[in-house]
């Protein structure tokens, strides 16, 4: 009787191990693409204005003071740059810097946080603001079954064709790269050209597989 009951835990010694090795090696893979997930979701649900969702996903007290920093940095350097040249430049800077807050007010939102996430970053200009979703009419499915328009003349035929082949190419998307900087920040990068500025945004771990947006890097 004790033969076979040893017999019976030796046997599913191994199986226990097998299983316990199996569910490590799944938690840490979980762990390592869980930012990448949460990014994911975070774009779809930012690029859907739910808001409940981005709430889940943005740390936006940490996002707004980041941005009140970077885009007060991007000012002062731009004051700096055009000090001793175009008067009117440096003017339109200082401006700026008076309307820090509703600017770090007009991106610390989905709409804003849909605008980092496509690579179109607070430039800090006077009176920006995120661009608005996208409307119905304004999508290809819309435009797409509208009614028939009206064929333009035969004169402007080809100009025409060129001027709407132009307006029908829809803007390039930002190069993107993804990585961990450290165990607990994930950063990603936006360029849409070689010669373009870089800009990033940055995810923090809350807790052990939660990662939420909370801050920018407007000066790479």
């Amino acid at each position: 009787m004790s033969v076979s009951t040893r017999t019976r835990r030796s046997a599913t010694r191994p199986l226990i191990v097998t299983l316990i090795v199996i569910a490590v090696i799944a938690a840490l893979g979980f762990g390592y693409a869980s930012p990448y997930m949460a990014l994911n979701n975070l774009k779809r649900a930012a690029d859907a204005r739910d808001a409940q969702t981005v709430n889940e996903y943005v740390d936006f007290p940490a996002l707004r003071e980041s941005l009140k920093q970077q885009v007060t940095g991007l000012l002062t350097r731009r004051i700096d740059a055009h000090g001793n040249g175009n008067p009117f430049a440096a003017i339109g800077a200082m401006i700026g810097v008076a309307l820090i807050g509703p600017l770090v007010d007009a991106y610390a939102t989905p709409d804003g946080v849909a605008a980092l996430l496509n690579g179109m970053p607070p430039r800090g200009d006077p009176g920006e603001r995120p661009p608005a979703p996208p409307t119905a009419e304004n999508t290809p499915a819309a435009a797409a079954t509208a009614p028939d328009a009206a064929p333009p003349a035969a004169g402007n035929t080809a100009n025409g064709a060129g001027n709407s082949a132009n307006s029908a190419t829809p803007p390039q998307p930002p190069q993107t790269t993804a990585a961990y900087r450290g165990l607990n920040e994930f950063v990603v990068t936006y360029q849409h050209g070689a010669g373009d500025a870089r800009y990033s945004a940055i995810l923090r771990r809350k807790g052990l597989f939660t990662w939420k947006l909370a801050a920018v890097n407007l000066n790479e």
